[in-house]
């Protein structure tokens, strides 16, 4: 077993946030990070699996069915820009949000935060995105949606400096092997740990992603959450139990 100790310093509002983040990893990539996570004490939930309430999005592609938030694309409603459904309130600071999703075999979709609307533009967002898509080429890396794009793929753990390019400066492991941890046709779990500049992408329990942003005239500390269907052909995604823990 290797063990990596990644000290991470930064200055956010005059505050130094100091942390050191564990990863246990073996021949096969599989960790336990962080040891705390199988608790949901301070999460709250965001949808209340019966409506939309607190959502806004097109009726067109999002619906409540069986307790889930379903976007779905049809044959007949085939689009030409990604759409999201974007919770109403903004999240400022830090915070962590876990979500199960289930995602058809041809889906493409992702779960934005610290996002902001484009004008003239109801339903579309620019921010960070955690990928997911049926056939998991992208699921777990961190694109930065009409942005700098793609600032980590699945097994990097990278540094954003002021130029907007990413850096690698260590891997979890081997963006393949990453995905015997991802279920197919199945119900995941993502889980968001993101303080001050650095964002932390799991799923089902494994290490996927990691971001430091250090690009000062990009990165963002505030912002929405939405989830995507994306341009492509008809899909299907599925999310449910949306629990957000904040941060002060």
């Amino acid at each position: 077993m290797n063990l990596i100790n990644l000290r991470i310093l930064r200055n956010f509002k005059n505050e130094i946030i100091y942390g050191v983040l564990i990863l246990l990893c073996t021949k096969s990539y599989g960790q336990v990070f962080p040891i705390e996570q199988e608790s949901d004490s301070g999460f709250v939930s965001i949808f209340n699996g019966k409506t939309l309430e607190g959502w806004t999005g097109d009726p067109i592609y999002w619906r409540v069915e069986n307790g889930n938030m379903v976007g779905e694309i049809t044959p007949e409603t085939i689009v030409k820009e990604n759409t999201f459904i974007i919770y109403n309130e903004p999240i400022k600071g830090d915070f962590e949000l876990k979500v199960q999703y289930r995602v058809s075999a041809e889906g493409n979709s992702g779960i934005n935060y610290r996002s902001e609307r484009i004008e003239g533009k109801l339903y579309v967002l620019r921010g960070y995105q955690s990928d997911i898509d049926g056939r998991n080429k992208w699921t777990g890396q961190n694109y930065e949606e009409k942005g700098r794009q793609f600032l980590a793929l699945r097994g990097q753990i990278t540094r954003i400096e002021k130029d907007g390019k990413p850096n690698v400066i260590g891997y979890i492991g081997d963006k393949e092997k990453l995905i015997s941890h991802i279920k197919s046709n199945d119900w995941n779990e993502y889980h968001l740990i993101i303080r001050g500049n650095v964002m932390i992408h799991m799923v089902n329990k494994q290490l996927m992603s990691m971001v430091i942003d250090d690009d000062v005239e990009n990165r963002k500390f505030f912002g929405l959450i939405g989830v995507q269907v994306h341009v492509g052909p008809p899909m299907t995604i599925e999310y449910k139990k949306f629990r957000i823990k904040k941060y002060i």
